[in-house]
């Protein structure tokens, strides 16, 4: 393992060059106009995987492509099997399983992506988004964090096994997807077409974040999420204030009335059922959420609000991290432009997401929603409901034997106790690991909270990354040894 770790130590500096040379791609899944630098990324990561010792090919999909990587398999082993989507001769090997405790050789999928967000607006960048700029110990550049960092790091942890002829103690295959940034589009019906040579013990993900440097955290939860649009309808055009006004309800007078009653008080939601299937925090998460370093004061004035507002009873780090919000998105109506135009509008738009914890249903919630929206509208109107994108909530035991190793290689590597999180984002690709693989996802994110991810001038900091890449070496091990 010292040589692993003296090897990693050696090569920094050429660590770095390589990551500016990967962020330099503008691959920006959201816009057409980049298809081609998503192809020239995938194929320079493939190159790079090869160049350190991985078995990969680029894996088409009817979007981006996906890159397939794995460790070699050992000498004389023999495996027929393939990834789909390849032709003939895009043959990725597999790493034989040998008989270990559990009769086989363990198998882990690092998961990850190279495409990226947009980088507009450009002029609050402070340098061009894709030309690396390095400022003390961080790099900014689009992707820098999120996510072409941290799952280098993870490479990086591997050139070093195979390098320095370390063995191995699992089977590791990297699965780096090109559209995880529009929502994982083609991932899904990949993973099902490859579950058998997909087929893991855990599949670890570097694609979220830790408080500080001396907090290195494991993400056992996420939230899930529900979408709707709801539209008020009224007169059938835009009439005259003067002229029709107070003869006809006002769509977004109605609509404003209707989404005022969705909160009380007390910050909570009040759809009758929406906190039913709601798991209540244990005394051991909450302590553990304590431990997380929050300052109340510091926190509002980065937000730049006069005062914090949530749901009575919780703490601001698990009322954004493990409790259930409704929050208007968007809200639009009526004449916008300058000046005034006196008119009662013919309709009025409402954009809603819902955050889930735990045991809430995402299908069930819609209903719930739905249902008392629906009894709230008048009868002056008439209302419309879209629910749009839905992802389950997701959560993995803190205490499982697989969390407990990955707590291990954190302490390892940062050389500090490392926190347990919930983080408040949803990433829906975990819960398709878990339906379609069977495997629960360890996050392990690398990034920092002022990292400004799909913001304007994201960096990624440069002792993260170092680190991260002993944590994954240190990964290895620790997840085998269970």
């Amino acid at each position: 393992m010292q040589s692993v770790i003296d090897y990693l130590n050696t090569n920094q500096d050429r660590f770095l060059k390589e990551l500016c040379e990967y962020v330099r791609f503008p691959s920006v899944s959201a816009q057409p106009a980049h298809k081609q630098d998503l192809l020239q990324c995938a194929e320079w990561l493939v190159n790079h995987c090869r160049a350190i010792g991985l078995e990969a090919r680029v894996c088409p999909t009817d979007g981006h492509p996906i890159v397939v990587a794995k460790t070699p398999r050992l000498p004389g082993a023999s495996d027929p099997s393939t990834i789909n989507h390849q032709p003939s001769t895009a043959h990725v090997a597999k790493t034989p399983r040998l008989p270990g405790a559990s009769g086989k050789r363990p198998h882990f999928v690092v998961y990850g992506h190279y495409d990226v967000q947009p980088p507009e607006p450009f002029e609050l960048w402070k340098s061009p988004p894709f030309e690396p700029r390095i400022e003390g110990r961080s790099l900014f550049a689009r992707g820098s964090s999120d996510n072409k960092g941290q799952n280098l790091a993870h490479l990086k942890a591997i050139e070093a096994y195979l390098k320095t002829g370390t063995e191995l103690p699992c089977d590791i295959t990297f699965v780096i997807e090109g559209e995880e940034e529009v929502g994982s589009r083609s991932l899904g019906k990949f993973l099902k077409e490859n579950r058998k040579e997909l087929a893991c013990d855990a599949v670890v993900i570097s694609d979220t974040g830790m408080p500080t440097p001396k907090h290195p955290a494991l993400t056992y939860a996420l939230r899930g999420i529900v979408g709707f649009e709801v539209i008020i309808h009224g007169p059938n055009r835009d009439l005259h204030s003067g002229i029709f006004g107070g003869t006809v309800d006002n769509p977004a007078m109605a609509l404003c009335q209707v989404i005022g009653k969705l909160r009380d008080k007390n910050g909570r939601v009040t759809i009758p059922g929406f906190y039913d299937d709601v798991k209540a925090l244990s005394a051991f998460e909450r302590r553990q959420m304590a431990r997380t370093p929050f300052k109340a004061e510091a926190y509002r004035k980065f937000l730049g609000v006069p005062k914090l507002s949530g749901e009575k009873g919780y703490t601001p780090v698990e009322q954004r991290s493990a409790r259930p919000t409704l929050e208007i998105n968007g809200l639009t109506s009526g004449y916008q432009g300058e000046g005034s135009k006196t008119i009662v509008p013919s309709w009025a738009r409402v954009k809603i997401t819902t955050r889930l914890v735990p045991n809430q249903d995402p299908a069930r919630i819609i209903k719930l929603v739905t249902r008392h929206l629906q009894s709230l509208c008048p009868p002056t109107v008439r209302m419309e409901i879209k629910a749009g994108h839905g992802a389950e909530p997701y959560l993995v035991s803190p205490a499982s034997p697989q969390a407990q190793a990955a707590l291990r290689a954190l302490k390892s590597s940062f050389r500090c106790e490392p926190v347990m999180i919930r983080e408040g984002g949803s990433i829906p690709i975990v819960n398709e690991f878990k339906k379609i693989l069977k495997a629960d996802s360890l996050m392990l994110g690398l990034a920092l909270p002022d990292d400004n991810a799909h913001s304007p001038n994201e960096k990624f900091d440069l002792d993260c990354f170092e680190k991260g890449q002993l944590m994954s070496a240190y990964l290895w091990k620790e997840l085998s040894a269970g």
